[in-house]
């Protein structure tokens, strides 16, 4: 069984047909997203002059079987405040959202399908990181150890 973690660029991307993108969508049998990330992309959307489109979209993609909504809860807190304090010991800034994003992924074991390089500066967690361009894959797997 192959899951993953599709955060906001992932989803961006897979909305507009990045192949790398949509072939690992496709070949999951679970994809999970959590709140910071609809969060993210609910307010680009309501920026957005495409507005209508976009949200249909969302909402779509929300309703497919194979996609979890997961909550953020205080295991997701524990796994957030462990990631902040490695990275505060290492002089490594990640910003809070991806933070988040990084420990709903811990907490689940579940890998992050992104283009955002800076997952790969976050210990413990695995990366699938596609080219945001459309090109190779940019592979980046990481230990699943605890920081």
């Amino acid at each position: 069984m192959t899951s993953c973690l599709l955060d906001t660029s992932g989803f961006i991307h897979l909305q507009n047909g990045h192949p790398v993108i949509s072939k690992a969508f496709r070949a999951a049998d679970r994809v999970a997203m959590n709140a910071v990330v609809v969060g993210e992309l609910l307010a680009g959307i309501r920026a957005s002059r495409r507005h209508r489109p976009n949200e249909q979209f969302l909402n779509s993609f929300l309703s497919e079987p194979q996609v979890d909504l997961l909550a953020i809860d205080r295991a997701t807190a524990d796994c957030y405040a462990t990631l902040k304090d490695a990275l505060r010991s290492a002089g490594t800034p990640v910003g809070r959202a991806d933070l988040w994003i990084a420990a709903s992924a811990l907490q689940h074991g579940l890998t992050i399908l992104t283009t955002d390089a800076d997952f790969l500066r976050i210990p413990g967690i695995l990366v699938n990181r596609a080219d945001p361009a459309g090109g190779r894959p940019l592979l980046r797997p990481r230990s699943r150890a605890r920081p």
